[in-house]
């Protein structure tokens, strides 16, 4: 219940675009932000995304907010697919193309017992691997389409308002012209 959104998955993804079109940065910084809390969604460290795509965005000269927002690319619905293929790739890149066999792992126990170290190598590990190629196209693609949108949305606010002041301009002549 507390995972599923009101209305839609579709109308939260609205609102975040929206919210994130209407930061007081620069079109790098907003593209950033973005592309920063992408990348923090592709690593296994759930719990940890804030906090992540917060340093990237520092790195890069990325707004936080932005960051915070680009976070939300990992959700319920995303995670099964970003864990399956960062877990696939990194087993690829560490084994060198040929994935051994892989131990059974009962993580029920080990959650249990609160041994996550032993969870490092059959998942975080070739996870955390996968997570850079993939984060960073995914990061890449989010900054391009990012940057685009908030210098296209900006232009088009800006012709709106240069019209909207033209026609208040225009209404106040007439008003003067009539007056008289």
């Amino acid at each position: 219940m507390f995972l599923w959104p009101r209305r839609s998955f579709w109308r939260s993804a609205q609102y975040f675009a929206k919210r994130a079109l209407r930061l007081r940065a620069t079109p790098h910084a907003i593209a950033g932000g973005i592309a920063a809390g992408v990348f923090a969604s592709f690593t296994p460290f759930l719990g940890f995304h804030f906090v992540l795509a917060a340093v990237f965005a520092w790195m890069i000269g990325g707004n936080l907010v932005a960051s915070a927002i680009g976070t939300a690319v990992g959700n319920p619905l995303t995670f099964p697919f970003i864990w399956g293929a960062t877990l696939q790739i990194g087993r690829s890149i560490l084994t060198g193309g040929h994935p051994g066999e892989a131990a059974p792992l009962h993580i029920g126990r080990v959650l249990r017992h609160l041994d996550f170290h032993k969870l490092w190598e059959p998942f975080l590990k070739p996870m955390t691997v996968g997570a850079i190629p993939l984060g960073l196209a995914a990061a890449i693609i989010a900054y391009i389409v990012t940057r685009w949108t908030v210098i296209t949305f900006r232009e088009q606010r800006r012709k709106r308002l240069l019209e909207k002041a033209r026609r208040r301009a225009m209404a106040e002549t007439a008003m003067a012209t009539a007056g008289e």
